[in-house]
Protein backbone atom coordinates (compact mmCIF):
# COMPACT_ATOMS: atom_id res chain seq x y z
CA UNK A 1 0.00 0.00 0.00
CA UNK A 2 2.71 2.03 1.18
CA UNK A 3 4.45 1.44 -1.69
CA UNK A 4 1.67 2.57 -4.14
CA UNK A 5 1.13 5.82 -2.50
CA UNK A 6 4.82 6.22 -3.06
CA UNK A 7 4.73 5.18 -6.91
CA UNK A 8 1.74 7.35 -7.15
CA UNK A 9 2.94 10.97 -5.06
CA UNK A 10 6.31 10.57 -6.90
CA UNK A 11 4.37 10.26 -10.65
CA UNK A 12 2.09 13.03 -9.65
CA UNK A 13 4.72 15.36 -8.39
CA UNK A 14 6.73 14.61 -11.57
CA UNK A 15 3.66 15.21 -13.73
CA UNK A 16 3.29 19.07 -12.19
CA UNK A 17 6.92 19.44 -12.63
CA UNK A 18 6.53 18.75 -16.25
CA UNK A 19 3.25 20.78 -16.63
CA UNK A 20 5.52 23.49 -14.61
CA UNK A 21 8.74 23.60 -16.98
CA UNK A 22 6.64 23.26 -19.94
CA UNK A 23 4.52 26.14 -19.05
CA UNK A 24 7.90 28.46 -18.58
CA UNK A 25 9.06 27.45 -21.25
CA UNK A 26 6.09 28.18 -23.32
CA UNK A 27 6.02 31.79 -21.65
CA UNK A 28 9.35 32.42 -22.57
CA UNK A 29 8.90 31.04 -26.59
CA UNK A 30 6.09 33.08 -26.96
CA UNK A 31 7.47 36.17 -25.55
CA UNK A 32 10.16 35.93 -27.63
CA UNK A 33 8.24 35.33 -30.62
CA UNK A 34 6.56 38.82 -29.81
CA UNK A 35 9.36 40.63 -29.38
CA UNK A 36 10.86 39.57 -32.52
CA UNK A 37 7.68 39.80 -34.66
CA UNK A 38 8.68 43.29 -35.99
CA UNK A 39 10.51 43.77 -38.66
CA UNK A 40 13.65 46.27 -38.87
CA UNK A 41 12.99 49.60 -40.27
CA UNK A 42 15.20 50.35 -43.50
CA UNK A 43 19.07 51.23 -42.60
CA UNK A 44 19.94 54.96 -41.73
CA UNK A 45 21.36 56.61 -44.19
CA UNK A 46 21.72 60.17 -42.95
CA UNK A 47 25.58 61.60 -43.17
CA UNK A 48 26.66 61.94 -39.06
CA UNK A 49 28.27 65.19 -38.94
CA UNK A 50 31.45 66.03 -37.31
CA UNK A 51 31.36 69.87 -37.00
CA UNK A 52 31.28 71.26 -33.46
CA UNK A 53 27.75 72.85 -34.15
CA UNK A 54 26.58 69.95 -34.87
CA UNK A 55 27.99 68.26 -31.82
CA UNK A 56 26.41 71.02 -29.75
CA UNK A 57 23.20 70.77 -31.06
CA UNK A 58 23.27 66.90 -30.10
CA UNK A 59 23.75 67.88 -26.42
CA UNK A 60 20.94 70.15 -26.49
CA UNK A 61 18.83 67.60 -28.11
CA UNK A 62 20.43 64.65 -25.39
CA UNK A 63 19.89 67.26 -22.74
CA UNK A 64 15.89 68.86 -23.76
CA UNK A 65 14.71 65.42 -24.74
CA UNK A 66 15.79 63.49 -21.39
CA UNK A 67 17.88 60.71 -22.03
CA UNK A 68 19.58 61.44 -18.41
CA UNK A 69 16.02 60.27 -16.93
CA UNK A 70 16.67 56.76 -17.81
CA UNK A 71 20.48 56.41 -19.23
CA UNK A 72 21.71 58.60 -15.80
CA UNK A 73 23.25 61.70 -15.19
CA UNK A 74 26.68 61.16 -17.31
CA UNK A 75 24.85 59.04 -19.51
CA UNK A 76 26.49 55.79 -17.55
CA UNK A 77 23.73 53.98 -17.64
CA UNK A 78 21.51 53.06 -15.25
CA UNK A 79 18.62 49.81 -14.06
CA UNK A 80 15.09 51.71 -13.96
CA UNK A 81 11.95 49.75 -12.17
CA UNK A 82 14.42 46.91 -11.09
CA UNK A 83 14.64 45.10 -14.17
CA UNK A 84 15.22 47.62 -17.02
CA UNK A 85 18.80 48.32 -17.93
CA UNK A 86 19.35 51.52 -19.97
CA UNK A 87 22.58 51.04 -21.57
CA UNK A 88 25.46 54.12 -21.56
CA UNK A 89 25.12 55.98 -24.53
CA UNK A 90 28.28 56.96 -25.14
CA UNK A 91 29.85 53.28 -25.38
CA UNK A 92 26.62 52.15 -27.15
CA UNK A 93 27.19 55.09 -30.07
CA UNK A 94 30.91 53.80 -29.82
CA UNK A 95 30.00 50.25 -30.43
CA UNK A 96 27.20 50.79 -32.72
CA UNK A 97 26.61 52.09 -36.44
CA UNK A 98 24.15 55.10 -36.75
CA UNK A 99 21.74 52.67 -38.04
CA UNK A 100 21.39 50.50 -35.00
CA UNK A 101 21.39 53.01 -33.09
CA UNK A 102 18.26 54.71 -35.06
CA UNK A 103 16.77 51.45 -34.78
CA UNK A 104 16.67 51.94 -31.09
CA UNK A 105 16.24 55.32 -30.91
CA UNK A 106 13.05 55.97 -33.40
CA UNK A 107 11.57 52.07 -33.92
CA UNK A 108 12.43 50.41 -30.46
CA UNK A 109 14.46 47.82 -31.93
CA UNK A 110 17.67 46.66 -30.44
CA UNK A 111 20.72 45.42 -32.15
CA UNK A 112 19.99 41.65 -32.25
CA UNK A 113 16.53 42.78 -33.83
CA UNK A 114 13.89 42.24 -31.03
CA UNK A 115 11.91 44.71 -29.64
CA UNK A 116 12.61 46.95 -26.79
CA UNK A 117 10.52 46.82 -24.33
CA UNK A 118 11.00 49.73 -22.84
CA UNK A 119 13.18 52.24 -24.52
CA UNK A 120 10.04 55.24 -25.05
CA UNK A 121 11.07 55.54 -28.86
CA UNK A 122 7.57 57.04 -28.90
CA UNK A 123 8.60 60.18 -27.99
CA UNK A 124 11.10 60.27 -30.91
CA UNK A 125 9.65 58.42 -33.74
CA UNK A 126 9.36 61.96 -35.22
CA UNK A 127 12.80 63.15 -34.85
CA UNK A 128 13.98 64.80 -37.61
CA UNK A 129 16.82 62.94 -39.35
CA UNK A 130 19.13 65.50 -38.83
CA UNK A 131 18.67 65.32 -35.48
CA UNK A 132 19.00 61.70 -35.23
CA UNK A 133 22.36 62.05 -36.48
CA UNK A 134 23.42 65.20 -34.35
CA UNK A 135 22.69 62.85 -31.14
CA UNK A 136 24.70 60.32 -32.47
CA UNK A 137 27.34 62.52 -33.05
CA UNK A 138 27.67 64.16 -29.87
CA UNK A 139 27.12 60.49 -28.34
CA UNK A 140 30.20 59.42 -29.94
CA UNK A 141 32.26 62.62 -28.62
CA UNK A 142 30.77 62.45 -24.94
CA UNK A 143 32.76 61.40 -21.86
CA UNK A 144 32.26 57.67 -21.41
CA UNK A 145 32.07 57.21 -17.79
CA UNK A 146 31.94 53.48 -16.71
CA UNK A 147 29.52 52.01 -14.21
CA UNK A 148 28.93 48.57 -13.19
CA UNK A 149 25.39 47.67 -15.24
CA UNK A 150 23.14 44.40 -14.26
CA UNK A 151 22.17 42.50 -17.00
CA UNK A 152 18.98 43.10 -18.23
CA UNK A 153 16.08 40.85 -17.65
CA UNK A 154 12.56 40.30 -18.32
CA UNK A 155 10.47 39.78 -15.24
CA UNK A 156 8.15 36.51 -15.94
CA UNK A 157 4.79 38.65 -15.29
CA UNK A 158 6.11 40.81 -18.27
CA UNK A 159 6.75 37.70 -20.22
CA UNK A 160 3.72 36.32 -19.19
CA UNK A 161 1.46 39.16 -20.34
CA UNK A 162 3.54 39.70 -23.91
CA UNK A 163 3.13 35.90 -24.20
CA UNK A 164 -0.52 35.98 -24.50
CA UNK A 165 -1.37 39.48 -26.28
CA UNK A 166 -2.36 41.45 -23.50
CA UNK A 167 0.87 43.50 -23.74
CA UNK A 168 3.00 44.94 -25.95
CA UNK A 169 6.77 46.50 -26.53
CA UNK A 170 7.09 49.40 -27.56
CA UNK A 171 7.90 48.87 -31.11
CA UNK A 172 4.14 47.89 -30.81
CA UNK A 173 2.48 51.19 -30.11
CA UNK A 174 4.40 53.11 -32.52
CA UNK A 175 1.68 53.29 -35.17
CA UNK A 176 -0.54 55.33 -32.30
CA UNK A 177 1.97 58.15 -32.38
CA UNK A 178 -0.07 60.85 -35.00
CA UNK A 179 1.77 62.52 -37.83
CA UNK A 180 2.72 66.16 -37.52
CA UNK A 181 -0.03 68.91 -38.34
CA UNK A 182 1.47 71.49 -38.50
CA UNK A 183 4.59 71.22 -40.75
CA UNK A 184 3.49 73.66 -42.71
CA UNK A 185 1.31 76.76 -40.83
CA UNK A 186 2.28 80.12 -42.39
CA UNK A 187 2.93 80.53 -38.64
CA UNK A 188 6.61 79.10 -38.08
CA UNK A 189 6.31 79.14 -34.73
CA UNK A 190 3.51 76.63 -34.74
CA UNK A 191 5.63 74.12 -36.81
CA UNK A 192 8.00 74.53 -34.41
CA UNK A 193 6.34 74.34 -31.26
CA UNK A 194 4.44 71.01 -32.57
CA UNK A 195 8.10 69.61 -33.38
CA UNK A 196 8.94 70.33 -29.79
CA UNK A 197 6.35 69.39 -28.31
CA UNK A 198 5.83 65.86 -30.28
CA UNK A 199 9.45 64.55 -29.40
CA UNK A 200 9.03 65.79 -25.86
CA UNK A 201 5.86 66.26 -24.03
CA UNK A 202 4.32 62.92 -25.25
CA UNK A 203 6.49 60.49 -23.19
CA UNK A 204 4.17 60.96 -20.47
CA UNK A 205 1.30 63.51 -21.70
CA UNK A 206 0.26 60.60 -24.48
CA UNK A 207 0.83 60.00 -27.99
CA UNK A 208 -1.49 63.15 -29.57
CA UNK A 209 -0.22 65.11 -25.95
CA UNK A 210 -4.27 64.50 -24.81
CA UNK A 211 -3.51 62.20 -21.92
CA UNK A 212 -3.82 59.47 -24.20
CA UNK A 213 -1.31 57.51 -23.21
CA UNK A 214 -1.95 53.24 -23.04
CA UNK A 215 0.20 52.92 -20.03
CA UNK A 216 -1.51 52.09 -16.72
CA UNK A 217 0.46 54.38 -14.61
CA UNK A 218 1.18 57.60 -16.74
CA UNK A 219 -1.34 60.32 -15.32
CA UNK A 220 0.53 63.30 -16.42
CA UNK A 221 -3.32 65.49 -17.68
CA UNK A 222 -4.31 66.10 -21.01
CA UNK A 223 -2.37 69.44 -22.11
CA UNK A 224 -4.92 71.48 -22.65
CA UNK A 225 -4.29 72.54 -19.09
CA UNK A 226 -1.79 75.27 -21.06
CA UNK A 227 -5.68 77.36 -20.87
CA UNK A 228 -5.02 78.25 -17.40
CA UNK A 229 -1.61 79.61 -17.96
CA UNK A 230 -0.25 82.58 -19.06
CA UNK A 231 3.44 82.85 -21.29
CA UNK A 232 4.84 84.23 -17.53
CA UNK A 233 3.76 81.30 -15.99
CA UNK A 234 4.16 78.79 -18.57
CA UNK A 235 8.03 80.01 -18.61
CA UNK A 236 7.99 79.97 -14.73
CA UNK A 237 7.38 76.44 -14.94
CA UNK A 238 9.69 75.05 -17.33
CA UNK A 239 12.21 77.10 -15.78
CA UNK A 240 12.04 76.69 -12.24
CA UNK A 241 9.01 73.35 -12.22
CA UNK A 242 7.07 75.66 -10.33
CA UNK A 243 3.22 75.50 -11.31
CA UNK A 244 0.91 77.97 -10.73
CA UNK A 245 1.13 79.09 -6.56
CA UNK A 246 4.56 77.90 -6.98
CA UNK A 247 3.07 74.39 -6.36
CA UNK A 248 5.63 71.55 -6.66
CA UNK A 249 4.37 68.84 -9.19
CA UNK A 250 4.89 65.10 -8.52
CA UNK A 251 6.48 64.78 -11.63
CA UNK A 252 6.71 67.23 -14.06
CA UNK A 253 8.47 69.71 -11.18
CA UNK A 254 11.61 67.58 -11.67
CA UNK A 255 11.38 66.93 -15.54
CA UNK A 256 11.27 70.82 -15.71
CA UNK A 257 14.42 71.03 -13.57
CA UNK A 258 16.45 68.29 -15.39
CA UNK A 259 15.15 68.88 -19.17
CA UNK A 260 13.45 71.61 -20.28
CA UNK A 261 15.18 74.20 -18.20
CA UNK A 262 17.92 73.87 -20.73
CA UNK A 263 15.35 75.24 -23.43
CA UNK A 264 16.11 77.97 -25.45
CA UNK A 265 13.07 81.11 -24.78
CA UNK A 266 12.80 80.75 -28.13
CA UNK A 267 11.90 77.21 -28.05
CA UNK A 268 9.65 77.60 -24.60
CA UNK A 269 7.97 80.38 -26.56
CA UNK A 270 7.16 78.30 -29.34
CA UNK A 271 6.16 75.49 -27.55
CA UNK A 272 3.39 77.79 -25.14
CA UNK A 273 2.59 78.77 -28.35
CA UNK A 274 1.86 75.57 -29.66
CA UNK A 275 0.07 74.40 -26.74
CA UNK A 276 -1.61 77.31 -26.42
CA UNK A 277 -3.10 76.76 -29.87
CA UNK A 278 -3.76 73.04 -28.84
CA UNK A 279 -5.79 74.05 -25.61
CA UNK A 280 -8.03 76.42 -27.54
CA UNK A 281 -8.74 73.96 -30.51
CA UNK A 282 -9.98 71.45 -28.11
CA UNK A 283 -12.33 74.28 -26.60
CA UNK A 284 -13.84 74.66 -29.65
CA UNK A 285 -14.24 71.19 -30.33
CA UNK A 286 -15.18 69.45 -27.22
CA UNK A 287 -14.71 65.73 -27.06
CA UNK A 288 -12.92 65.86 -30.55
CA UNK A 289 -9.42 63.63 -30.27
CA UNK A 290 -7.02 66.23 -31.21
CA UNK A 291 -5.69 63.64 -34.17
CA UNK A 292 -8.89 64.53 -36.06
CA UNK A 293 -7.49 68.44 -35.73
CA UNK A 294 -6.46 70.19 -38.99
Amino acid sequence: MKSRLLRWFVGTAAGLALVTVAGFAWVWFASEAHLHSFARPPPFGAPIPTDAAAIARGEHLVWTRGCRGCHGQNLQGELNWGYAVAPNLPAYARAHDAAVFEAALRHGIAADGSAVYSMPSYNFKLLRDADVADIYAYLRTAQNQEAPLPSPRLPWSIRWNLARGSDQAIAGFLSLVPALKRVNDPDPRMARGEYLAMTTCNECHGFSLRADSPFPDENAPDLIVIAGYDEPTFTHLMRTGKAIGERELPLMSGVARGRFVHFTDEEVHDLYVFLSDLAARAAAHPGVSSRAFP
